[in-house]
């Protein structure tokens, strides 16, 4: 989705920083705010490397796609969707076929408004505007039962989302929950922010960004390998595994030697 100016919308709070208007703003896209620019730049000040995050994370989104598509994949449901920017599920997947079904969840005003925008008419993506801790209004809303076929498989897409999902949500329930209506054969994709990896100073600066978006009334849960990993218990991770995002299936040096390259995992399973 090509970027323009964002007008703001009557009910958006433009007094409290979005964390989907911040991310588009690391993305170099133009859907934010000056109180979310503000925002972000604190943070860069911060926790300099952090942002990078950011991009490795819309890579590995990039080539988690790809992969599905070749695997036979042509209905993806993105959760947490974000700011429409460069790069979306629906424009990747239809360079290999312009039929592919995409459903985009959101919760966050602006990503919604702007995703409508510039979807109205597509034949085959959509957003919704929901909280995906209700699976079930997720996955019964009019336009997933519209686009989604889930005796079919289908890729599932929780790429960067979880990190604002508190251990109170019982994030490994709630993925149980989008699972279950799986067909065998779909995947499921996680991507997660994390520091065990990094060095001291690395992990400092997670350590301040997590305190900034709590300031912003934003929580970032920073999680480990080991707790990623058992979101993937009952299904087949692929090659590589739960790795560096900028590990799997890697396309790019230069991201493999990012200094943020510590800072996040990924991974897909394929639902037996």
């Amino acid at each position: 989705m090509p970027s323009s100016p964002s007008e703001p919308r009557s009910d958006v709070d433009l007094s409290v920083p979005s964390a989907a208007r911040a991310y588009d703003y690391f993305l170099g896209g133009a859907h934010n705010f000056a109180v979310d620019r503000e925002f972000a730049d604190q943070v860069l000040r911060i926790a300099p490397s952090v942002p990078a995050v950011t991009r490795l994370n819309r890579s590995f989104l990039r080539r988690v796609v790809e992969f599905c598509l070749d695997q036979g994949i042509r209905q993806f449901l993105d959760l947490g969707s974000g700011i429409p920017t460069v790069g979306n599920v629906h424009e990747i997947a239809a360079q290999t076929d312009p039929a592919c079904r995409v459903v985009y969840v959101d919760y966050e005003p602006v990503a919604y408004a702007h995703a409508k925008q510039l979807l109205a008419g597509h034949p085959f993506a959509t957003i919704i505007q929901a909280d995906i801790r209700a699976p079930e209004k997720v996955l019964e809303h009019p336009d997933t039962r519209r686009l989604i076929d889930f005796s079919q498989p289908v890729a599932l897409l929780m790429v960067g989302v979880l990190l604002f999902i508190s251990d109170e949500d019982r994030p490994a329930e709630l993925i149980a929950a989008y699972r279950e209506r799986l067909a065998p054969g779909s995947f499921l994709a996680i991507s997660h922010i994390a520091s065990e990896q990094a060095a001291p100073e690395l992990q400092a600066e997670v350590g301040r960004l997590v305190d900034a978006y709590a300031a912003a009334d934003e929580y970032v849960h920073v999680r480990t390998h080991a707790e990623i990993l058992r979101w993937f218990e009952g299904a087949d991770l692929v090659e590589p595994g739960l790795v560096r995002l900028p590990d799997w299936r890697p396309d790019n040096l230069v991201e493999q030697k990012s200094v943020a390259a510590p800072l996040g995992y990924g991974g897909v399973a394929r639902i037996p």
